[in-house]
């Protein structure tokens, strides 16, 4: 069985929806989709956001409203589901969705930013810490593990149009690319660049300045596969042409038979 994973920051799934976002999902017909910063508390979505035909959901928002937030819609009903990483720390801000099915494994998560303060950088580094973490210990149960979400980094210099002018900057800093590293030397793949090695693919572009139209933009959202389900990877993407949000979707095709 041959299925597509997407991961989408939408900025807001009650703004997405009236963007359209229903017959959009309904068209791409994805079997899983992961969304970062859904901005809503349950009880503010409507039936038509929480009921879509054909698909399970599963909500962790944040205890602030108007803030941060996850999704998983799914056609495939996971064996479990656990909201958050376990550590009310991270959880009451509406992070992570760990969903398992039978042959893996599926995160999607909202990374912390670091850009407003010392704080909020030493606090997205110890959630990446309990991040990496959490996803070795599901490992360590003998099922593989596939992550995705909005990473708030750029790994290397062929991520974003600007790497000289970011270098100081949180989402480019030397300690969040290596955790990204880190990642990788746990037998994680950014499958990604094994279909695409060149520059300008994207997933964040800054609206304030109108990047998009320039393509002056930030690789940010990730899929990381588990080396152990490398061989069953048969495409990854980024869908640049899909509007509405300050991020695009982004995805993978794998062969789960």
């Amino acid at each position: 069985m041959d299925l597509t994973l997407l991961s989408w920051n939408v900025n807001g799934l009650r703004a997405q929806h009236r963007k359209g976002f229903v017959d959009w999902l309904k068209e791409c017909s994805p079997d899983m989709i992961c969304l970062q910063e859904i901005k809503a508390q349950e009880d503010q979505l409507t039936k038509p956001i929480k009921e879509i035909e054909g698909y399970y959901s599963f909500f962790h928002p944040a205890e602030r409203k108007g803030y941060s937030g996850v999704a998983l819609y799914t056609k495939l009903e996971p064996i479990s589901v656990q909201k958050g990483l376990g550590d009310e720390k991270f959880d009451t801000e509406g992070r992570a969705i760990i969903a398992e099915y039978e042959s893996f494994y599926l995160i999607g998560c909202y990374f912390p930013n670091g850009q407003s303060s010392q704080e909020r950088l030493d606090y997205k580094m110890e959630f990446y810490d309990k991040f990496l973490e959490v996803t070795n210990n599901l490992r360590a149960t003998g099922k593989p593990v596939i992550f995705c979400g909005d990473l708030n980094t750029a790994h290397k210099e062929i991520d974003l149009a600007r790497p000289r002018e970011n270098s100081k900057t949180s989402g480019f800093l030397p300690i969040e690319r290596e955790w990204i590293d880190e990642v990788i030397t746990n037998d994680f793949v950014d499958i990604f660049r094994e279909y695409k090695d060149e520059p300008g693919w994207y997933s964040y572009w800054d609206q304030i300045t109108r990047a998009r139209d320039r393509n002056v933009g930030w690789r940010i959202d990730y899929f990381f596969v588990d080396q152990a389900l490398r061989s069953q990877v048969t495409d990854a993407f980024i869908l640049s042409d899909v509007m509405g949000s300050d991020h695009c979707p982004v995805g993978i095709s794998i062969d789960v038979t």
